[in-house]
């Protein structure tokens, strides 16, 4: 963000096309802190980083980053939660049809939908829902944003189809990656074993083969959950989600380094987080892996 030509101090005093002096440039640079060496400025950052402070907006003067952030986090958080629901939901079940029925029509109706999905990037994906609504059918998402806990049927109404299009990528990829996976369960000798027993097939399928194919679908849904962070930024900024993807929009606009370096460690923690419980949850799934 520093080798971008723009001067925080600069932006903020040119809202608005306002007048102001060489002298009332500097001063706010010293109030910033931008006129020091960038290696300073990077270790009064990190210094601060370590204890927990994220230092204060630029563009927002006096305001912490961490107040910046708190309302945005739960919201961003709760879209890619809908988005990766929504996604294994229909993922899952695809896969599954496609695995048991290959080269059936079925099959091949999963297998397009899915090479749809992995070939329409996110930004697209969204924009195509809302021309889709407003031109074909004349409706949008409710205006505005009401918060999870105040108004629960207007949030998810406003959550939902930009989780749609977020998920819809993930859902192919995790679709083409769960029916691979059977396919390759259903050769195996204890699934005819099962049968031979009696069992009813969609016990056979449930209990046998998904139990034993879900490491990599839990594999690559963790990837693309912790994937989704950096999806929200464009999603959140079509469909007005007032969360961390639109407050990073606005202060790359804005110069706002502080908030900026926030939320990019913010998306960072969360994805090591995110696959430090996929791996944990290795364990609780197939005791053949654990340590003890």
């Amino acid at each position: 963000m520093r080798l971008i030509p723009g001067d925080p101090a600069l932006v903020i005093l040119s809202e608005g096309d306002a007048s102001f002096t060489q002298q009332e440039l500097q001063a706010l640079r010293v109030e910033l802190g931008t006129d020091r060496p960038i290696v300073i400025q990077y270790v009064d950052w990190v210094s601060g980083l370590v204890q927990g402070d994220l230092g204060e907006s630029y563009w927002r003067r006096g305001i912490p980053v961490w107040d910046l952030l708190g309302d945005r986090i739960p919201r961003t958080l709760q879209l890619a939660v809908m988005a990766i629901l929504i996604a294994v939901l229909f993922a899952v079940p695809l896969g599954i049809v496609s695995a048991i029925k290959p080269d059936s029509p079925v099959d091949y109706f999963c297998r397009i939908i899915a090479l749809i999905g992995i070939s329409i990037p996110t930004f697209f994906a969204g924009t195509l829902v809302v021309l889709v609504l407003s031109r074909g059918f004349n409706w949008l998402p409710p205006l505005g944003y009401e918060e999870l806990w105040v108004d629960p049927w207007s949030n998810i109404r406003q959550m939902f189809l930009p989780a749609l299009a977020l998920g819809f990528y993930d859902m192919a990829f995790i679709a083409r990656v769960t029916r691979s996976s059977m396919m390759e369960i259903i050769r195996e000798d204890y699934m005819r074993t099962a049968r031979s027993k009696g069992l009813a097939e969609r016990i056979v399928l449930v209990r046998h083969g998904l139990k034993n194919a879900v490491l990599p679908i839990l594999t690559i849904s963790g990837w693309q959950f912790g994937r989704l962070f950096g999806g929200t930024v464009i999603i959140e900024s079509i469909f007005r989600v007032p969360g961390i993807g639109t407050l990073l929009i606005e202060t790359v606009f804005q110069r706002d380094f502080p908030t900026i370096q926030a939320i990019i460690i913010v998306i960072a923690v969360s994805i090591v987080i995110i696959n430090l419980l996929v791996d944990l949850l290795y364990g609780w799934m197939d005791p053949r892996i654990r340590y003890a």
